[in-house]
């Protein structure tokens, strides 16, 4: 197969492909998910320079069309097909802090798993829904109702948009994206895929500030970070469960400033 080289996906250090492969592995823990062997062994290829993204892309897409057998376990396809996606994004420097943006990472993400009544990447979801949650004993975040979703994010955004960070400490400055964050996950605008394509968006973001990310955090805790959102985001009050963001503050302070909290998902349960 004749190579073809992208500057902006196949030109980067060997370290940073392999941490931006590790954060797209890692990342599909949080729905229960995890690449194949074939996809792990096409990105080890790729980080050594070996093969170009677009060949590895072509040949995970032609296994799985010519696999039926691999075909049927769709988590491997899903986790394989997303993964690759988010190594794009996250090589790409380019970056608007807009829904429309926060949209167009959706559809790149689960555009290759297709359309059915209900899913329709890139689009907002059109029913209302409930996710039960072990770390909730069973329960559900109440997430916003569907008739409301870009109302809602217009004015998330704009929010966050009026925020000037040389003006905050950095506790103020944890505080707030964990706010931001948690608020804009809680809207759950997509019928899946919510998770993963906050975490890229935010991610983005925060590199927009010039922030340096420690991408092992999603890697190796994408799991906890979840459920950070999923516990700053539900209320129980005749069990005396509040909502907090402790967990969340805990991921970005190790995220961005380089903390060493233990990030222990035990810790999370009810």
């Amino acid at each position: 197969m004749e190579q073809s080289y992208d500057p902006v996906l196949d030109n980067l250090p060997s370290e940073k492909k392999q941490e931006y492969w590790d954060a797209a592995f890692g990342l599909q823990k949080v729905d229960g998910l995890r690449p194949s062997e074939y996809m792990i062994n096409l990105a080890v290829e790729h980080i050594a320079g070996r093969k170009s993204y677009y060949e590895i892309s072509e040949e995970v897409d032609h296994y799985y069309s010519e696999n039926p057998e691999a075909k049927i376990k769709g988590s491997d396809l899903e986790a394989d097909k997303v993964s690759k996606a988010i190594y794009a994004i996250l090589s790409d420097e380019s970056f608007r802090f807009d829904i429309p943006t926060f949209k167009s990472y959706h559809r790149r993400l689960f555009q290759d798993l297709g359309n059915d009544d209900l899913f329709h990447p890139g689009e907002f979801r059109t029913v209302n829904i409930t996710k039960k949650e072990y770390i909730l004993g069973g329960d559900t975040v109440q997430y916003q109702d569907f008739s409301m979703l870009e109302e809602t994010l217009k004015y998330d955004f704009s929010e966050e948009q009026q925020q000037d960070y040389l003006k905050k400490t950095d506790l103020e400055k944890v505080e707030r994206i964990s706010d931001f964050t948690s608020r804009i996950w809680q809207v759950h605008p997509f019928r899946e895929g919510n998770t993963r394509t906050t975490a890229i968006f935010i991610e983005k973001y925060l590199r927009s500030l010039g922030y340096k990310i420690d991408n092992e955090q999603f890697s190796l805790h994408s799991d906890y970070f979840r459920n950070a959102l999923v516990r700053a985001n539900y209320n129980n009050i005749p069990n005396n469960i509040e909502r907090t963001n402790k967990y969340l503050k805990k991921f970005f302070e190790n995220l961005l400033f380089g903390a060493d909290h233990e990030l222990n998902i035990d810790e999370q349960k009810i």
